[in-house]
Formats: structure tokens, C-alpha cells, sequence
């Protein structure tokens, strides 16, 4: 009978390679794209919380790429446009002290850290805050009296569909013949490089970034466009193109974005410009301005500080946060991907899930569960508290994962909070179910197979279900002479999410998986026959269940 139920399981095992987290898609999801405009200001708040003043550097090049338009007789009204931490503003009125500057952002703490900036003055500045893609600018400027408007960096972070309406709001305070000052990331340029071999495309030419803000890409036929639909001449344009080096890393990022001035007709002389047109791409032979006499200039300033440009576009960053958890009077510290970058990241290996921290308390409080025997753990994530607990009592120990970033946070997480012995005795290996490959690795080093196998929410992908159990059926030790709480088992502790307890069982049965007790809380049992609720002492446990939707399944060989 038993080889028999190994052939039937050898013959159902699929081919296919599936892990417990999704397989990469083609971009963003119609939700996040939703959320991601919706919540377009909380990002950008979230941003100037973590990195306040330190991220852009003072733009002190705008005098020598635009001193035409910000000298001259009489008092020069400037509005900046998404003024962040002021990194324009202030060059501005100590470069021309009798300017005065209008400062918006959508962001309430940009606006806050250029009115606690120490050279802020009411005299020369007034900043506030606006969504110019659907507030009213004629409710804090007069029509028609700025001069000159700088978007520096800014008309990328909106969607591409509601940059028209940003141009318009510009347009009710801009005089005639006033000008729009632009630069932003150009089509090419490295980070959208880096993007495209993600899953962070939002539409053509726009991206999300870990953090929730978002980035376009601008082609310099797309800006003309955009601009002139707006009565916006082009008067200069250019693709700019710079290599920035980190000698320390080794890196080299090619920076590329597009520098213009448009001019604001209001339908007076409103023929496109073709000389403006014939310029173009002077700044990658280092000359932006266009005038036959101008001076090359040959050193262009970047805007990000050499480390923020690193981070952003060059070297991983540090995107992870510390968890700490108290279990069985042991402090452990843990590695896991930062909240803030969650919400694009497609492994959930990299996130400690409720389930993992119930079934290592009850490891922690129950150390008979897996003592002296040989432990397996499916999809033990980056955390791996379940294995750093289970090892302590366990005879062999092996921590499982199929996502090779989740693997390399663990081996951290192992590193940092065991000492030996246990640190040799815990044992990782790169699992994805289903792959007979990564099985056989790991029946090499126990051909015995595991008296407990644990996984914890690694139940929620219907088609990860089938390989769940085929995978488990083939590590388990089919020892059957043991009494019940000491025959192999299979132990999944989650919270039911696409996947039911039906379908489970279906699965299970299907590789020779019988469920021998099940607990969820809340749930009443009988405690003289329920192995699990042995687990939990009489005494308060409740700091240990982080959720009421949380359920413990029992499995063992039929």
C-alpha cells in the first residue's frame, strides 16, 4: 500500500516550478496605479519626512544655465514650482536679492522645512501649499504677474494625464511673454533602466519607486508637444547627458534629463520657434545656452547629493527595517524589507507574517514539539524565527526558501542573533516546490527524511497548493511506528486567504495527508483530544496571536 501511494504521488508531482509568493507581471496592478495617484501626497510627505533637506542639493547652477531671465531692471517675480526643501529658492534670492519668490509644493512638509529654512524671509519669499493639478494658483498669485516659472524635477512626479492641467494653472499667474525655466529626467536615463527590468511601470515612459513616488521619463518630442498644446514655444531645448562616478563603489550612472525654457505667447507671435528646435541636444556638447558667443560649459551639476544619487540609481538601498520579538526569554533582532517599500516588492519572503510569530511562541513555549528530531521549514522567509527557535531542541534543523533575496536576508538574520552551536547545526537551502532538483539537494543531506516539517502562511497561492503537499510528501519521514504526537508531521499554522480549508484537505489528501487536529482561535475544541490546544498554557498566551483570524492544521501520514 505504501508504494503505491508513492508511485500515485510521483505520477500527480506537477513539472512546473511555483513558488508561494506571485510570478512577475508586467507592470503595476490597476489598484496600485489607483492608489499610487490617490495617495500621491502621502509619499511625497513620507519622502521629506525620511530625508527633510539632504536629498536634492542647493541648485546653485541656475545662475550660470539662466542669469538672462533672472536679471535685468526692476524687481523679478519668480514662482517655483514643487519647491521641496527650497534647494532653488534660497540660491535664488542670495544669487539676486531683489527677486521675489513665490514657493509651492503639494507637500506640507516641504513647506515647512523652507519656512524653518534659517534664510526664510516674508520679504522675499512666500510659500505654500498647492496642488496645481487641482487647486486654484490665482487664489495665492495675481494673474499675469510672475516673470519667470522654474519646474526643476517636479512635472515628473505627476501623472502624465494631469501635466495639461498643471501647465494651465501656470498660465493664469504667468505675464506675457514670461518663461518657463524646465529640467527633469530624460528617456535613457539609468534609473529608468534600472526600472524597466522591474515590475514598477505604471504607463509608457512613467514608473513607481520603492518609496510610492513616482517618476516619467520625458522624450523631448513629448515635451515640445505637451508645452505648445498650452501656447508654450519651445526658446531652448535640450537632452543633457553626464556620467557620475563613485570610485569608492565602483559605479558609474549615466545621468541623462532634458533642459528648456518655453515662452509663454498668450497668442501674440505664437509661430513655433525652429531655431529653438535646431539646438537641440546642445547639452550633450556641453553648451545649453544657444547664443553663437556663449561659453561652453563643461560642468554640470547633478542635482541629487553624490549618496542619494547612489541610492536612488546606483547600489541597493537600505530599504530594511529591525524587528525585535521576545520569545522563550530570548531577544531576537530580525532584518525584514521596510514597510515602505512593501507595497512593490513581489516576494512576501521578505516580510514576517502574523502566523510566523504564533507558531515561534508556540515553538518557544513547546520545545518538545521538535525535540531531537529532524526539522524542516517550508518558505521560512527572510525571518526564519520558526527555525532559529526549533533549532535549539531540534536534532537537524533546515531552513527552507525558493526566493534567493529572502535566502540572503536570512543567512543575515541566522548570523546575527545565533551563536554556536546552534548557528552550525541550522542548515539553509533553496527550495522551490515542485522542483525535483532543489528535493534532491536536500534529501542528500538526510535521506531519512523529517519527523516535523512547519510552514507558516505559505497557503495563500492556489496554485503553489498541489507542489505544497507533492514537496512535503516527498522530504517526510514515513515513519508510521511512533505514537500519534510523536509520528511525522506536517504543521501549517495562516490565515485563510484565496485558499479554503477544503481546497487544502483536497490537496493533502491527494499526497497521502490526513488532518489529524486543526485550532483557530476562538474555536471551541476539545481540549482532552485536541493535540494543539496542549500547546497553549492556561496562562494568558493572547500577546503571542496577533490576529483572531489565524488557524493551526495538523497533518500526518494516512
Amino acid at each position: 500500500m505504501e508504494s503505491n501511494t508513492e508511485n500515485n504521488v510521483k505520477q500527480q508531482q506537477p513539472a512546473q516550478r511555483i513558488q508561494i509568493y506571485p510570478p512577475t507581471t508586467s507592470g503595476v496592478s490597476p489598484f496600485w496605479i489607483a492608489k499610487y495617484e490617490r495617495d500621491a501626497k502621502k509619499y511625497w510627505d513620507q519622502f521629506y519626512r525620511r530625508h527633510q533637506d539632504k536629498f536634492f542639493k542647493d541648485r546653485h547652477y541656475l545662475d550660470k544655465e539662466w542669469d538672462q531671465y533672472f536679471s535685468g531692471s526692476g524687481r523679478k517675480v519668480i514662482l517655483e514650482v514643487g519647491c521641496g526643501a527650497g534647494n532653488a529658492v534660497f540660491p535664488l534670492i542670495a544669487t539676486y536679492p531683489d527677486v521675489f519668490v513665490y514657493a509651492c509644493d503639494f507637500s506640507q512638509r516641504a513647506v515647512n522645512l523652507v519656512k524653518a529654512h534659517k534664510e526664510f524671509n516674508e520679504t522675499h519669499v512666500s510659500a505654500f501649499v498647492c496642488d496645481l493639478t487641482s487647486d486654484d494658483l490665482g487664489k495665492h498669485i495675481s494673474p499675469a504677474s510672475v516673470d519667470v516659472v522654474t519646474m526643476i524635477f517636479v512635472l515628473s512626479a505627476v501623472s502624465p494625464e494631469k501635466m495639461p492641467l498643471i501647465l494651465q494653472n501656470i498660465k493664469k499667474v504667468l505675464k506675457p511673454n514670461g518663461y518657463v525655466l524646465f529640467r527633469d529626467y530624460a528617456v535613457g536615463d539609468l534609473a529608468q533602466e534600472r526600472f524597466s527590468t522591474k515590475d514598477q511601470q505604471i504607463s509608457e515612459n512613467f514608473y513607481v519607486r520603492g518609496d510610492g513616488t513616482r517618476a516619467f521619463y520625458f522624450s523631448k518630442e513629448f515635451l515640445t508637444s505637451l508645452f505648445k498644446e498650452q501656447g508654450l514655444d519651445a526658446e531652448e531645448l535640450g537632452l543633457c547627458c553626464k556620467q557620475v562616478e563613485n570610485r569608492a563603489r565602483e559605479l558609474v550612472m549615466n545621468r541623462r534629463w532634458v533642459q528648456a525654457v518655453f515662452r509663454y505667447s498668450d497668442g501674440v507671435n505664437c509661430a513655433p520657434s525652429s531655431e529653438a528646435l535646431s539646438k537641440s541636444d546642445l547639452c550633450c556638447q556641453e553648451n545649453i545656452k544657444p547664443k553663437a558667443d556663449a561659453e561652453p560649459i563643461k560642468d554640470f551639476v547633478v542635482d541629487m547629493s553624490e549618496g542619494m544619487a547612489v541610492e536612488m540609481f546606483g547600489a541597493p538601498t537600505n530599504d530594511t527595517e529591525v524587528i525585535e520579538i521576545e520569545l522563550g526569554g530570548c531577544d531576537i533582532k530580525i532584518k525584514v524589507l521596510s514597510k515602505e517599500y512593501q507595497h512593490t516588492c513581489k516576494s512576501t519572503g521578505l516580510m514576517l507574517w502574523e502566523s510566523a510569530r504564533l507558531m515561534a511562541a508556540i515553538l518557544a513555549r513547546n520545545p518538545s514539539i521538535v525535540a531531537g528530531k529532524r526539522v524542516l521549514e517550508l518558505g521560512a522567509g527572510c525571518g526564519g524565527i520558526c527555525s532559529m527557535v526549533a533549532v535549539r531542541s531540534a536534532s537537524i534543523m533546515v531552513a527552507t526558501d525558493g526566493d534567493r533575496k529572502a535566502l540572503e536576508l536570512l543567512n543575515q538574520n541566522i548570523t546575527s542573533n545565533l551563536r554556536p552551536p546552534y548557528l552550525a547545526k541550522l542548515v539553509m537551502k533553496k527550495l522551490e516546490w515542485g522542483n525535483q532538483v532543489d528535493i534532491d539537494a536536500i534529501k542528500a543531506m538526510n535521506n531519512e527524511g523529517f519527523e516535523v516539517i512547519i510552514g507558516t502562511d505559505v497557503t495563500y497561492i492556489p496554485d503553489a497548493i498541489l507542489p505544497l503537499f507533492s514537496t512535503a510528501r516527498e522530504l517526510i519521514s514515513s515513519n508510521k511506528s511512533a505514537e500519534k504526537d510523536q509520528a511525522p508531521a506536517l504543521i501549517l499554522c495562516h490565515i485563510f486567504r484565496r485558499v479554503d480549508e477544503p481546497s487544502l484537505l483536497s490537496a493533502a489528501s491527494r499526497y497521502g495527508f490526513r488532518l489529524v487536529d486543526k485550532w483557530a482561535k476562538g474555536s471551541p475544541t476539545n481540549e482532552s483530544q485536541s493535540l494543539i490546544s496542549s500547546w497553549f498554557p492556561e496562562n494568558n498566551f493572547e500577546e503571542h496571536i496577533p490576529t483572531s483570524a489565524l488557524n493551526i492544521m495538523y497533518f500526518q501520514l494516512d
